[in-house]
């Protein structure tokens, strides 16, 4: 909630001064007060004239929300200008005020003034936990106190980078065949509660019984026409409590990963891979760093993307802490194949478990890209035949009337 107030305290000032050279300037900065954007401006050499709060302007577009593309997009601006020596309040000031989203531009303001006024970057970040999980701010610690903090900042936005384009193709491939689904439904509903009742005012006149394929269609349009709006409050209510219990039950979160992974093609040839692909990267990340191996487990745990695994990592990690190796934590868990174990092991033996779990993560993500594009070559005709067979059906369920009508003449 602290969190929440803070970024709320932040307003946006306009400001008129004189510089150093005593030429009038003007401009826009971020602040708490009045007074500290005074202080601010004088420590820059800016004598102010005039400092007030920008107008809220009725026509400017509502504020964008921030998504996990914007937290990658920063990372890795962020660790250029680091890696160029650019001091890190001045890349703060830089990347937040070319951020097109104006509220993405405000968070990055308000860290910055947190390390103004004394704060690490770490304590910073962990005041806005919605955008900068525990991984974030435990690799931007490990890189304070080791003092490489430009390098761990390069490692975040090359994980970020990763970890966002894996979450796309897993995205597109459940999507697809989703947004098929749903044009199905609708051409569907639309065709039996405009299009049938047409058709059924003609047959009325034939003086025959219907073919039994057109009397099922016409009975299921009179149920359509009469019941639509019970059918549309079951699905919105279905919906409703869908998400309702997604974001607020745990184990109705669990039931669905597990129902996911049992998913024919879906779940072992993309979800499982891409879990494990999460799993390689993130703790591939966090050993670069030097964070200890319990402590990356908890946040590689979080950052697995699915309940079935991140219980599997937890359950790993109590047993890494009482002294058992990694590999053998893992094959106990029945998730992991086995050439992701054997890397490990190879990894262990050698000391290079990061650079072992980094070509672990690059092969199940070129996997997944791969199983992606294949599903959708898949798709594509499998889609097409289910498209022919629901509206082909319709189809051919009102003529079939017509067509009995024309061989008994």
């Amino acid at each position: 909630m602290a969190t929440n107030a803070k970024e709320t305290n932040t307003i946006l000032f306009v400001w008129e001064g004189l510089d150093k050279s005593g030429k009038r300037v003007k401009g826009e900065s971020s602040g708490r007060s009045e007074a500290l954007i005074k202080t601010q401006l004088r420590q820059q050499g800016i004598k102010p004239i005039k400092v007030k709060k920008k107008p809220k302007s009725l026509l400017r577009a509502p504020s964008k929300k921030i998504t996990p593309k914007d937290i990658a997009v920063f990372s890795r601006q962020l660790a250029t200008m680091m890696t160029a020596g650019v001091p890190l309040v001045q890349a703060f000031d830089i990347v937040g005020r070319g951020h097109e989203n104006p509220s993405m531009q405000k968070l990055i303001l308000t860290i910055k003034e947190d390390i103004e006024s004394g704060s690490t970057l770490t304590e910073a970040l962990r005041k806005h936990p919605l955008y900068f999980d525990e991984l974030f701010c435990n690799l931007v610690h490990a890189g304070e106190q080791a003092g490489v903090l430009e390098v761990l900042l390069d490692k975040i936005a090359t994980y970020k980078e990763k970890i966002e384009s894996l979450k796309g193709k897993v995205k597109k491939a459940l999507f697809y065949p989703a947004a098929v689904v749903v044009v199905a439904c609708i051409v569907t509903a639309i065709l039996l509660i405009f299009v049938v009742p047409q058709f059924e005012e003609l047959f009325k006149g034939f003086g025959a019984d219907l073919p039994a394929f057109t009397q099922l269609v016409i009975n299921l349009s009179r149920f359509m026409q009469e019941s639509w709006y019970y059918l549309l409050g079951g699905i919105a209510a279905s919906g409703y409590a869908f998400f309702y219990f997604k974001k607020r039950s745990k184990s109705f979160n669990r039931l669905l990963d597990r129902l996911f992974l049992k998913i024919p093609i879906i779940g072992p040839q993309i979800l499982h891979k891409s879990a494990i692909a999460r799993f390689a990267r993130t703790l591939s990340t966090m050993s670069a760093a030097g964070v200890p191996l319990v402590e990356a487990l908890t946040s590689v745990a979080g950052a697995s993307g699915n309940a079935v695994y991140a219980d599997a990592i937890l359950e790993m990690r109590e047993q890494v802490a009482t002294g058992q190796q990694l590999q053998m934590a893992m094959r106990q868990t029945g998730l992991f194949p086995h050439m992701v174990i054997q890397m490990v092991a190879i990894g262990e033996e050698s000391g290079a478990i990061d650079s072992m779990l980094a070509k672990v993560a690059d092969f199940y993500e070129e996997e997944v890209d791969n199983a992606v594009d294949a599903l959708s070559s898949l798709m594509e005709p499998a889609i097409m035949a289910f498209l022919g067979v629901v509206v082909g059906g319709l189809v051919i369920a009102m003529y079939l009337p017509i067509f009995k009508l024309g061989s008994v003449v």
